[in-house]
Order: C-alpha cells, then sequence, then structure tokens
C-alpha cells in the first residue's frame, strides 16, 4: 500500500479525556479532516459535489487503536485510496512525531449516493485517480 497523502497536525487540549489522552472520537475527526483535504487538492469539493447531487458517504469505518496521543503531541495523518466494487476504500493511519510510532489503524468504506440513488461515481473516480 502506497500512501498518496499526508497532513500534519497538532493535538489540542480540548480533544483529551480525563485520562490526559486523546477521546477516541476524536480520531474520527482526525481521519475525516483529512479526507476532506486530500479531496481539495484533487479539486474535490464537497459542497460542490452535494449541489450536483452527488453525495460521498461513509458506509463502514474501522479503528484499531494503537499508541494514544496525548495533548501537544504532534503527528501525521497518511492516507491511500483504492475501489473495490461501489466502495472507494480509504485506508488511512496515523503516526506520532518525531517517533513515527503507529497511533491507529483505519479503514473507512464510502460509497456513492447520485441523485439519491447507491451508485459508481465516474467524475469523482476520475478526480481521485481510481
Amino acid at each position: 500500500m502506497e500512501y498518496v497523502f499526508e497532513l500534519t497536525m497538532k493535538v489540542r487540549d480540548y480533544e483529551c479525556d480525563l485520562q490526559g489522552i486523546v477521546n477516541n472520537a476524536n480520531y474520527q475527526h482526525y481521519i475525516e479532516h483529512t479526507r476532506h483535504e486530500f479531496l481539495l487538492t484533487r479539486g474535490v469539493s464537497f459542497a460542490d459535489l452535494h449541489a450536483r447531487g452527488i453525495d460521498a458517504v461513509v458506509a463502514r469505518l474501522q479503528m484499531a487503536f494503537k499508541t494514544p496521543l496525548r495533548s501537544g503531541d504532534s503527528f501525521v495523518s497518511r492516507l491511500a485510496v483504492r475501489k473495490e466494487g461501489l466502495r472507494i476504500v480509504f485506508v488511512q493511519d496515523i503516526y506520532r512525531f518525531p517517533d513515527n510510532k503507529p497511533v491507529i489503524r483505519s479503514t473507512v468504506d464510502t460509497v456513492c449516493v447520485v441523485d439519491g440513488r447507491l451508485s459508481a461515481c465516474a467524475e469523482l473516480e476520475k478526480l481521485l485517480g481510481l
């Protein structure tokens, strides 16, 4: 698997729970933000797609937690993408800086709903290089 995009971020205090580690729900925000930024680099805007009747939605999300992040930690969110049938699958992994230790491993299956119907989306697939 080859990553095609990465985004560096930093943990903010309010993202941590009482144990002083990033709350599990925030990892989903990190990987979603990474997908959105990746799509923008490919000229894809969710708002523009939606206005044209194309909605890319998450169908399934799997996350494996490896090492917790703490307030102030810097990390990189890396992304790879592939097509499997109607699904566009994003493999997204987060690594802590500076030791590059794995934080989470995740897979996000997305599908396209075009004009209200589950469908392949050749336009989006082309923009993603699939």
